[in-house]
């Protein structure tokens, strides 16, 4: 189904609750307000219905000032030329004070800039111990250097990644040649700006926004870290070139399992890419072959966010995509010689996922059993579809699909409580340990509308490991680093990465559900390069491990 069809009133097949099970062992509670996390998305729109107002923000959690607690950084849009309302900055950072409250540090930090804000990738590039910033925008993107004392220097310029505009959205960092320094890899969506608007409309008199189906697609950019705070534009040599796609997400993962990253990119409209890293500066796409570029019937849906991880506890890595209403979220688990099969129907996802609009999505163990959960936000792109016979609806509920271990996964946000289950216009969706209690958090961001915290209180008992890397001979952040945990109940992995989910970021510590147990039997950790280190006998809580160090 095309991108332009919903605004001719196709009907979708029939919604399927989810059937009420057991407790899911957690239960959310909204602390957005108590949290003082005061937030309004700023569109722009004035009438003339331009494509990057349907679209952000996102948003991310981050230690930027290192004292242990997750902070919180939301992206926001701005004004139009021509038609500026006020004054209004492109970044929101929100200082965690160690009591469930946040302060606004935006202006304190130097991030009170004025940009048309999308998506944000956060990592440590110059290897300091402080993460740096890189912004998508509408225009010129921006990197900003975290200075370590509390601020950061817009560093655009200087980085030589000054002069590259666009409509740009998901970004991540990550090694791709193993040198110890972070490269930049950033999703564009359509060759999009005022000057260039193209008017859609559905009567034929009044504006309406586009699909992308209007615009001509544009290539993804990949920068390579020189060592010296500055950047090499490598998207030609490295074989990511592609004027075709139409890029909205994208996920770092490992798909051959030989210890270098590849990457997934969900494009809206056009065959996703998964570009496999061939360990000599370059990437084949390989989506055709692996069976991710296409749905089951052959046809491009409309991919906005995507997150890979090992769902199943299988060791091999599966992957996520939210796609446009009617078209089901996939789920793709590793099959045999590099294939993937989407399980999405036969695992419960894909029936209630049809007639919702997904856009950021991400696993995590919501309550600690040790099996990845799956969470989704949604919302419609244009509030006039409340108009349209049949419509899916404009403000619509997330998914908080529960992983039983066994291949199946039910919906349970209505369970979840905190009001999690309320109708928004859903975009970025982050998770991370904000109150430091051993289970993630969430964080949502909606489309001309509020942030939203979600404290998870996971139920008496459960336990969980929690691991932070640090990097000596591969990067800092020890981006492309592979933990697997292993306990009487199976072995869990996770990857150390950026990126994922919708515009956004997720924490950098790793967090793995022990059930009741009080300790994991063996840890594996594989950093980047292949060396390996391994522990034993493990109790359960909260670790940080230096390259070649102990647990501490």
């Amino acid at each position: 189904m095309k991108r332009r069809d919903f605004l001719l009133g196709g009907l979708g097949s029939a919604v399927c609750a989810g059937a009420v099970g057991s407790d899911p062992g957690f239960r959310l509670a909204d602390v957005t307000q108590a949290a003082g996390l005061n937030f309004q998305h700023r569109t722009g729109a004035f009438g003339a219905k331009y494509l990057p107002e349907t679209l952000g923000p996102g948003c991310a959690f981050l230690d930027y000032d290192g004292d242990g607690l997750l902070d919180i950084l939301i992206l926001n849009g701005g004004d139009w030329p021509g038609h500026v309302r006020g004054p209004s900055s492109g970044l929101r950072l929100y200082r965690n004070n160690g009591n469930g409250t946040f302060t606004d540090v935006t202006q304190k930090a130097g991030l009170a800039i004025p940009l048309y804000g999308m998506g944000i990738a956060v990592g440590d590039f110059n290897n300091d111990g402080f993460p740096d910033i890189y912004v998508t925008a509408v225009g010129q993107n921006r990197l900003f250097r975290n200075t370590g004392k509390g601020t950061f220097i817009d560093v655009t310029q200087a980085s030589g990644l000054m002069g590259r505009t666009g409509l740009s959205t998901s970004a991540l960092w990550f090694d791709y040649d193993r040198d110890g320094l972070l490269d930049l890899f950033v999703c564009n969506y359509v060759q999009w700006s005022p000057d260039h608007d193209v008017f859609c409309s559905v009567d034929g008199k009044s504006k309406s926004y586009c699909t992308p189906e209007a615009y001509h697609g544009t290539t993804c950019w990949l920068f390579r870290n020189r060592g010296n705070g500055t950047f090499e534009d490598v998207t030609a040599k490295s074989g990511i070139f592609d004027a075709s796609s139409k890029s909205l997400g994208v996920a770092m993962l490992d798909i051959g399992g030989d210890g270098w990253p590849d990457l997934f990119v969900a494009n809206d409209t056009q065959p996703n890419k998964l570009y496999r890293n061939l360990k000599n500066g370059t990437f084949e796409d390989v989506a055709v072959q692996a069976g991710v570029a296409f749905s089951e019937d052959g046809k491009a849906r409309a991919g906005m966010g995507v997150d890979a991880a090992d769902f199943d506890n299988s060791g091999t890595t599966g992957i996520a995509i939210t796609n446009f209403d009617d078209e089901m979220m996939a789920l793709y688990r590793a099959g045999k010689a590099g294939a993937f099969v989407d399980v999405a129907g036969r695992s419960g996802i894909g029936v209630p996922s049809r007639r919702r609009l997904g856009f950021g999505c991400c696993f995590a163990d919501m309550n600690l059993d040790g099996n990845l959960d799956l969470v989704a936000v949604n919302g419609h792109i244009d509030e006039t579809v409340r108009n349209i016979a049949g419509n899916h609806g404009y403000a619509q509920a997330p998914h908080l699909f529960l992983n039983n271990g066994r291949g199946v996964f039910r919906d349970v946000a209505a369970e979840a409580g905190g009001g999690f289950a309320t109708p928004r216009v859903g975009r970025g969706l982050a998770y991370g340990d904000f109150d430091g209690d051993g289970d993630v958090d969430l964080l949502v961001t909606t489309n001309g509308g509020p942030a939203y915290l979600y404290r998870n209180d996971v139920a008496a008992g459960a336990k969980s490991l929690r691991l932070k890397l640090r990097g000596v001979k591969t990067n800092r952040d020890g981006i492309g680093a592979v933990v697997r945990v292993t306990t009487p109940d199976g072995t869990q992995s996770r990857m150390v990465k950026t990126g994922s989910s919708y515009l956004s970021q997720s924490e950098l510590p790793l967090t793995f559900g022990l059930g009741k147990r009080d300790r994991a039997d063996r840890i594996v950790v594989v950093w980047p390069g292949n060396g390996v280190q391994e522990f034993t006998g493990v109790a359960a809580g909260q670790y940080e491990l230096v390259e070649g160090g102990r647990l501490r």
